[in-house]
């Protein structure tokens, strides 16, 4: 599957799916990252629920030496809001927008389309959830931040002004501190959106509680 020229794993459901969760991985990872957690959210059958699991492409990353591999944009600085890569960023947001209108066009209405990404992936699944003209079901932000926030309340989209999201991230996380992420949404909750803040005691990663937790809020998000 090749929808806006991305690559993807997809796992789908026994059945017709009637939802999907599109779900992006972190710097220098792949679609593959997340997918043997895919079935500790036991939610394919139970949801009908597609999963896709997109590789970002690859391009060179400046505060890696300029190494190729797979990154959703360039990082320029430590200070992951410094500097910020905005064509990239704008580019990644494109390719997501594109597939979840391939999915639109395969039958699954888009409030049955769930965003979710790690770090990077977070990254784009806010800068596209928060700017879709349609509403979505909901976006998952996990070890991550708000890129471009200067510009978000300009060209946010009023179909997705109420859109459940939630967020989580490490107490001790060195790659996007936990300041960062609270400043990101404290914004968020002062533009009236709908945040579900978790933190957890760990760093740049995923834990089994936070599994727990996402698995509990998807079970709401989608139908």
């Amino acid at each position: 599957m090749k929808p806006g020229h991305l690559d993807a794993v997809e796992i789908n459901p026994p059945v017709p799916p009637r939802a999907c969760l599109i779900w992006l991985h972190g710097l220098g990872a792949d679609g593959h990252d997340f997918e043997a957690l895919i079935p500790e959210l036991g939610l394919a059958r139970e949801r009908a629920l597609r999963v896709i699991l997109p590789h970002a492409p690859y391009r060179p990353v400046t505060i890696n030496g300029g190494h190729v591999m797979r990154a959703w944009y360039d990082i320029l600085a430590p200070d992951l809001q410094q500097g910020e890569d905005g064509q990239g960023i704008r580019e990644s947001e494109q390719l997501l927008r594109a597939l979840i209108e391939h999915e639109v066009g395969n039958g699954i209405p888009a409030e049955h389309i769930v965003l979710a990404g790690f770090s990077q992936g977070g990254a784009i699944a806010l800068q596209t959830g928060l700017r879709y003209p349609q509403r979505l079901a909901g976006i998952l932000a996990l070890s991550t931040y708000v890129p471009l926030a200067a510009s978000l309340a300009a060209e946010r989209a009023a179909a997705n002004a109420a859109v459940p999201i939630m967020m989580a991230h490490g107490l001790h996380d060195p790659v996007v501190p936990l300041v960062l992420a609270e400043r990101c949404r404290d914004q968020l909750l002062g533009l009236d959106y709908a945040v579900d803040w978790r933190s957890y005691p760990m760093a740049h990663a995923v834990c089994p509680a936070e599994i727990a937790d996402v698995r509990d809020w998807l079970g709401v998000c989608l139908p």
